[in-house]
């Protein structure tokens, strides 16, 4: 076992793929507080980080040597070996400077977790080559996790590089020996996979590699590592039947089986996570691996507990055609005084959760972990809306707070159903004790004025959706200057 204390390296990612640590004291440079990622795309062809010049990152990796015994679990943030000593419970977030992922590792930190972020920054990235921003101005990965250590005492171990180089990957595993892992490492945007070839191709490749280089890394190095992988409602489709959550039990025939649930993914990007579910089931059934799928509903808000500590803290927000999720951007629209932009006819219903269940989702299936064999599916929302329904409350919220809204229709550049039924169970984290935030009048009046307070920020060219299903096409797109 690698015994890797408070080591400091650079890592050269080239384009022969391979990686060179160095020693610290053999770097030419000092260590950047933030990334200047110079890589050129022939175009997005090798988006993944592999490109033909040489980038550099920094990667920090605190580890110490942990006992093999066995151990059994105990308090949020620890467990106890067989002899009682007590330790504290290894988490690993990928994708942890996400929107998802940073309030996670925070949360989880918190609760006394020891926490490691992997992440190839790559989400910052793709607002500098569509010309978008967040509407909240973001620190860099170091500038936060320094501003989480003054403010708490509490370490967060970072680890910056691609999931989909394996190599990389298992260094990251041996060094910091997790037990769970939190899988947030993946392209999450409908539209981002339905812009051009490339970018679905890199959707497609990103995502499924990346899962799987995850599983194997697992049943390589940590075998008895949970894995909490985030999926989405939206492998499901929209059935004419209830969902259930990941399985049915139906009868044909004659003949009684319990099957996964029938998935009808609406882009490239859902049916990446389609494919992502059926490869960790698998690997569930022939390796052993535990696994917890968190089939996520539309997630809303920016503050949680521990991002509203400080400025450097904060999350960031999406409110653009590309990135942005439904009440997000209805706030963001109100707040600049743009109509709400209700695609098609407005009836398409989906389920919804706020940020502070989203990290008190993974938290609970991190403490309740599954059987080794074992791949669950857990429906990860807590309320249903549809986007008419959810402007008619924006409309209302704003109104109270002095602001003029109205919404419109524009053309649904999707390809899905508009009027729908929909009826998604969701219990099993009730009965594992979530205590849900639900959508209310005081909520939407906190996101509003948190939209007015960074409403120079918008830019409202990116409002308007820009990206057709229907005319994806082969060439790359750019955007304008």
């Amino acid at each position: 076992m690698a015994h890797l204390l408070s080591t400091t390296c650079s890592l050269d990612v080239s384009s022969s793929n391979k990686l060179h640590f160095k020693s610290i004291n053999q770097c030419s440079t000092p260590i950047p507080t933030s990334f200047n990622m110079g890589i050129s795309f022939s175009p997005l062809k090798k988006l993944s980080l592999q490109s033909k010049r040489s980038a550099k990152y920094v990667v920090r990796a605190s580890a110490v040597s942990m006992s093999q015994e066995a151990r059994t679990q105990n308090d949020s943030g620890s467990q106890q070996t067989t002899d009682g000593a007590s330790t504290r419970k290894k988490v690993m977030v990928i994708g942890g400077d996400g929107y998802c992922g940073w309030a996670t590792a925070l949360h989880l930190s918190n609760k006394g977790y020891e926490v490691a972020i992997v992440d190839n920054l790559i989400r910052r990235l793709f607002d500098d080559q569509l010309g978008l921003d967040s509407l909240t101005p973001i620190s860099s990965i170091h500038n936060r996790i320094r501003r989480w250590k003054s403010l708490t005492g509490k370490d967060i171990q970072l680890f910056v590089g691609d999931i989909c180089e394996f190599e990389f990957l298992a260094e990251a595993f041996k060094s910091f020996e997790p037990d769970a892992v939190v899988h947030f490492g993946e392209q999450r945007s409908a539209p981002y996979s339905m812009i051009d070839r490339s970018r679905a191709i890199y959707t497609q490749h990103n995502n499924v590699i990346g899962t799987l280089n995850v599983l194997f890394a697992i049943k390589e190095f940590r075998e008895e590592c949970h894995l909490v992988k985030l999926g989405t409602m939206g492998e499901y489709g929209t059935p004419n039947i209830d969902i259930e959550e990941g399985y049915i039990t139906i009868t044909h025939n004659g003949r009684t089986d319990t099957l996964p649930y029938p998935k009808q993914a609406s882009s490239f990007y859902h049916l990446s996570k389609v494919h992502d579910s059926h490869n960790i089931a698998f690997t569930c059934k022939a390796w052993g691996i535990r696994a917890t799928d968190l089939n996520q509903g539309v997630v809303y808000g920016v503050r949680t507990d521990e991002t509203a500590m400080h400025e450097e803290l904060v999350n960031r927000l999406d409110y653009d055609g590309v990135f942005g999720t439904a009440l997000n951007r209805f706030c963001v629209q109100a707040a600049v005084g743009h109509p709400l932009t209700v695609y098609g006819k407005g009836g398409q219903t989906r389920g919804y959760l706020d940020i502070r269940d989203t990290v008190q989702c993974v938290e609970i299936a991190i403490a309740n972990p599954a059987k080794p064999g074992e791949f669950r599916v857990f429906n990860q929302f807590t309320e249903q809306f549809s986007v008419n329904e959810l402007a008619a409350l924006v409309t209302k919220a704003g109104e109270k707070l002095g602001l003029e809204v109205k919404a419109i229709s524009v053309p649904n550049p999707r390809v899905e159903a508009e009027e729908h039924y929909y009826n998604a169970k969701h219990t099993k984290l009730i009965e594992l004790g979530l205590q849900p935030h639900l959508l209310s009048d005081s909520l939407l009046d906190s996101l509003l004025n948190f939209a007015v307070q960074y409403k120079d920020r918008v830019d409202t060219k990116q409002i308007m959706p820009s990206v057709s299903w229907k005319k994806i096409g082969a060439k790359p797109k750019t955007v304008a200057a």
